[in-house]
């Protein structure tokens, strides 16, 4: 079913002794702004977590589609339309639930002949115009429907006779961290092993960073892309997991700690807006901030009470929450929510 709220969430983990997202500009050291000693981690970092967890569950996606190969998009097209074709079923449902694209429907009935048919149909420059605007629907519902991360994420696609673009449901802003952070002062120095020689290398990190991320989820663009009440618990899976898979050397100390959504009622339209203005990170300025401990307290409050005031106006349907159970308790002081389990596992597509 199609997601028919808004959502708004927050998404936080802790970087311990790691480097969550090198800058290719400086040396691939960690993402800062320099002038107030604050980590930065872009959005595209957590969808590429999101996509190359997918990816290990059998999900097709929107990049290496084909084996582990990076691939011209019309050869991707090709390849996945060719796919399709190879299950009729798949093609009657894909009519069935789009009017439109049936109403156009160029192709015979005879569901062995489909891409004999429609190679035969893509030659016949005769009926150039009636194909295109065919192909544009088949091609874009064929996409939506096979890759989950167009319908998460959107893309725009340009390729001949196809040139869409969709705003993907899901948005994130960049990350950053709550409290000011220090750079390990001494790199360690690392052996780059190439095809026939080695060089050598400088390690960045971070001595301890508690990151946020604000993302949200918006019901119209969820209908235009086709995202489903089952991709959107993907998502917050694949965010919680693909993090702790990602045990790459640079990526080793990266523990997502928390996420928290609200989600609006069907008739709202709106969103508070980036809900980390709301938090309050208590330490003492005087003193290295090395674990979380070293944050005294992460406070929700002035979120709660906003919240509540949405609530009296009828604005929220409810408040999701995971949290890593074995953080300690006091540090987080959240409010009234529904507790979900994301460390739950995604079933492998096909499986």
């Amino acid at each position: 079913m199609i997601i028919k709220q808004n959502s708004e969430f927050l998404f936080l983990f802790e970087a311990s002794m790691t480097n969550p997202n090198g800058d290719p500009d400086q040396e691939n050291k960690p993402r800062m702004d320099y002038e107030t000693s604050t980590l930065l981690v872009s959005d595209a970092r957590r969808k590429r977590d999101c996509r190359d967890f997918m990816k290990e569950k059998n999900y097709q996606i929107f990049v290496d589609t084909i084996g582990d190969n990076k691939i011209p998009m019309d050869k991707m097209f090709a390849h996945i339309i060719e796919l399709y074709f190879k299950v009729p079923e798949k093609i009657e449902v894909l009519k069935k639930n789009n009017p439109d694209l049936d109403s156009n429907w160029m192709l015979g009935k005879q569901s062995a002949k489909y891409q004999e048919e429609y190679n035969e149909l893509k030659k016949d420059k005769k009926i150039k115009t009636e194909f295109t605007r065919f192909n544009n629907l088949l091609l874009t519902e064929i996409i939506k429907d096979s890759l989950i991360d167009i319908r998460l994420f959107g893309s725009a696609m340009a390729v001949e006779g196809v040139s869409r673009t969709y705003t993907g449901p899901v948005q994130m802003n960049w990350g950053y961290s709550l409290h000011p952070v220090e750079l390990v002062k001494s790199n360690t120095i690392t052996s780059i092993m190439n095809e026939d020689n080695s060089t050598f290398g400088k390690k960045h990190k971070v001595h301890y960073a508690l990151v946020a991320h604000y993302g949200t989820i918006n019901k119209f663009s969820a209908r235009k892309t086709g995202m489903t009440e089952a991709d959107r618990d993907i998502f917050r899976k694949a965010l919680v997991q693909g993090m702790m898979n990602q045990q790459t050397d640079s990526k080793q100390g990266q523990i997502p700690l928390l996420y928290l959504e609200i989600v609006y009622q069907d008739d709202f339209d709106g969103y508070l807006g980036d809900l980390r203005r709301f938090i309050d990170v208590d330490y003492d300025g005087q003193k290295p901030i090395r674990n979380l401990k070293d944050l005294q307290k992460v406070d929700f409050s002035r979120l709660d009470a906003v919240i509540k005031e949405m609530k009296s106006m009828n604005y929220v349907q409810e408040v999701i929450v995971w949290k890593d159970p074995f953080v300690n308790k006091e540090i987080f002081n959240l409010m009234e929510h529904q507790p979900i389990d994301l460390w739950k596992a995604v079933p492998v597509q096909g499986a």
